[in-house]
């Protein structure tokens, strides 16, 4: 997952309401949005490779998602990140003990953005700082950095949410497909050339071999339902499918 927009609004009569693009080699395999069949009650698109997903729910209402932090000089981690939101929604433990236990355990990952919620709190792990918050009420974005750092897409899917909190579901994906790249000026540095920073600037990406292979929408309601909706992509941004899930709460 590299790229998110969310609305944590507790007390709301739509508590949290997420907007993401994962971005990814066309090449890797990935299933679509489901539920797991061996692990009844999780929902989420699964890396076929390593087995792990990017963003999923629970019928609990509990949610995970998954940023990887871009740095070219970090060395691969020992372990896969997308088994962590997997782990968190297939376990028991509390959003605390999850972060406390995976303290522990950064060494073995190469950097990550966490977001777990419950339905009560949100909080997000920065792998590379090591420091887990609980987050306030509030609109943020996150990529492949830090939470909220002031990359042009994160600033205008940012916005774009803002002002569209109301919106029908069509709006908010079209939030999602917007492929305009950012001008050279704006862009980050992050260690990977500027041809590159150019290509991965646009909230939605597109190439041949590299790009944005799924949207998802995520509404949570405060009782208890939830709504998901994800459309994947091929090469150059062709559409190869959508899937729409409702949970009772």
């Amino acid at each position: 997952m590299c790229l998110l927009a969310f609305a944590w609004r507790p007390g709301h009569p739509q508590p949290l309401l997420v907007l993401a693009n994962r971005d990814e080699f066309y090449a890797r395999p990935s299933q679509a949005l489901s539920e797991w069949p061996d692990s009844p009650g999780l929902f989420a698109g699964r890396d076929l490779q390593a087995g792990g997903t990017w963003l999923g729910v629970d019928r609990r209402g509990r949610f995970a998602a998954l940023t990887n932090i871009r740095d070219p000089r970090q060395p691969p981690g020992q372990h896969s990140r997308g088994a962590l939101p997997r782990d968190f929604l297939q376990g028991e433990l509390s959003i605390t003990d999850y972060l406390a236990r995976l303290q522990a355990q950064l060494p073995r990952y190469a950097g990550f953005n966490l977001l777990l919620g419950d339905g009560q709190q949100l909080c997000h792990l920065n792998a590379r700082s090591g420091q887990a918050r609980v987050l306030a009420p509030g609109l943020y974005a996150l990529s492949n950095a830090d939470l909220d750092s002031p990359w042009p897409k994160l600033l205008r899917l940012r916005q774009g949410l803002a002002e569209h909190l109301d919106a029908d579901d069509e709006r908010l994906l079209e939030l999602l497909a917007d492929r305009q790249p950012a001008t050279d000026a704006e862009l980050p540095d992050t260690g990977i050339g500027q041809a590159s920073e150019r290509l991965l600037s646009s909230i939605f990406i597109h190439s041949a071999h590299y790009g944005t292979r799924a949207s998802t929408l995520l509404r949570q309601f405060a009782d208890g339902r939830q709504q998901l909706r994800e459309r994947r992509f091929g090469p150059l941004g062709q559409a190869l499918g959508e899937t729409r899930l409702h949970l009772p709460g």
